[in-house]
């Protein structure tokens, strides 16, 4: 098991007498499929909220789509249950999946009772995953349809945090219109997984599996991105790192010593982590020292991992490099793939001021950047998101208030491409 791992400047030409210039580096990092095509054993726990509000034809469907997710597991897995009303208790302990009846008759025997502390659920979520997380990937589903109102929102972000912190993700699913979609998006990107919205009952499975797909395509954890800048290179000041796919998420990151250090978490073996960084070269001092040299360096990328299928950790890719070109006569070549890319975090940007404008009262301005994401998300080929930011940018020029659901197709079509291009541009000579 190993890193795929390709970088690709927004434009790999530098202007000689310029005396700095801006360049977005598109890192796109995945894992390489096992020898022997399997991956570590899932260690998978659903933290399922069965408050009084999931009562009835909810709380039966997501039982169903739970108990369909075992059946899709392996013998070697382990799952855990844990469900959670105005406090949480253990319905399966962590185990293998080889009991599969038992462990759907006590997914089967959750009834809907009493308020909704997700704090609470998470907690006890971390320690049930914790009781099986050797050589295993390790996964938590949280799914709530209620506001945390027993609860803690900021306990619900400090234990996602520290769910990466023991090498486990947590993944966020709301369930109907009711849940708050802010503190599930960060209980999602503190636990370096993905937030899922449920619109209605019938859509429980689907959700269940996708996610479970996700997971069960994971090869490598812990990753990290290390990057060492050369001396005439440095990030921007303001938000320079962004990871745009598959979900877009505002990354932060550390130091150590003179390299830049970004945890990225699970890398999967069918879908790649693109991450954006946004630098400024200033070529001048490198210039002077070597006059006729056409190529400048950049930087340097390595990925730091564990490999949970050999109990192997702080493995380390072969470093990389990523150079441009000196050139005298510069004439722009936009990498279109990084320009894509660009476009999705334009997307997600714009569509988080819309929705800041919208909290301010300014519908006019919420409006306005409505129609720029859905202009974004076209020029992306994501018709599907661009009809649902242009729908409720008409909404709002009419006088129509949002919906909870309006909010929340929202805030998915911003974090993810819902509709890929048919004809994705590729031009391998612009790899490094």
């Amino acid at each position: 098991m190993s890193v795929n791992l390709t970088c690709k400047l927004s434009d790999r030409s530098l202007d000689r007498n310029q005396s700095s210039s801006q360049r977005q580096l598109a890192i796109a990092i995945s894992a390489n499929a096992a020898f022997d095509g399997n991956n570590a054993p899932l260690n998978l726990c659903l933290v399922l909220d069965h408050s009084g509000s999931m009562g009835g034809q909810p709380l039966d469907t997501v039982k169903r789509a739970a108990r369909d997710l075992v059946d899709c597991m392996y013998p070697q897995d382990r799952i855990s249950v844990v469900g959670f009303d105005h406090k949480a208790h253990v319905v399966v302990e962590n185990q293998p999946v080889d009991r599969i009846e038992s462990i759907k008759a006590k997914i089967q025997s959750l009834k809907a009772s009493g308020g909704t502390c997700i704090d609470d659920g998470i907690k006890l979520g971390l320690q049930e995953t914790s009781k099986g997380k050797d050589g295993t990937v390790s996964q938590i589903f949280v799914l709530t349809d209620g506001e945390n109102e027993h609860g803690d929102n900021e306990r619900c972000f400090q234990f996602s945090r520290l769910a990466t912190e023991y090498n486990m993700t947590l993944h966020s699913l709301g369930f109907g219109d009711s849940w708050n979609q802010d503190v599930l998006e960060r209980i999602a990107d503190a636990g370096g997984g993905a937030m899922a919205y449920i619109a209605s009952p019938e859509a429980a499975g689907e959700e269940f599996q996708k996610l479970l797909k996700r997971v069960q395509a994971i090869g490598l954890t812990n990753a990290h991105l290390i990057l060492q800048l050369a001396p005439h290179v440095r990030l921007a000041e303001l938000k320079p790192i962004a990871q745009v796919a598959p979900d877009t998420i505002e990354l932060a990151y550390q130091t150590e010593g003179d390299a830049i250090i970004v945890r990225l978490g699970d890398l999967m073996t069918d879908v790649e982590r693109v991450v954006l960084f946004n630098l400024y070269i200033s070529p001048a001092s490198y210039i002077a020292e070597y006059p006729t040299s056409s190529e400048i360096p950049i930087l340097t990328v390595q990925v730091r991992y564990d490999i949970p299928s050999l109990a192997q950790i702080n493995s380390l890719s072969s470093p990389a490099p990523v150079t441009a070109e000196l050139v005298q006569d510069f004439v722009p070549q936009v990498n279109p793939q990084v320009q894509n890319h660009l476009l999705a975090l334009a997307k997600y940007r714009q569509t988080q001021l819309a929705e800041q404008k919208l909290q301010q009262g300014d519908r006019a301005g919420a409006a306005t950047m409505l129609q720029s994401a859905a202009k974004t998300a076209l020029q992306m080929g994501d018709e599907k998101a661009s009809t649902i930011l242009q729908n409720n940018a008409t909404r709002l020029q009419t006088g129509t208030t949002l919906s909870e659901a309006d909010r929340k197709k929202t805030r998915i079509a911003s974090k993810t491409v819902l509709q890929p291009p048919t004809n994705p541009s590729t031009d391998p000579s612009t790899n490094l």
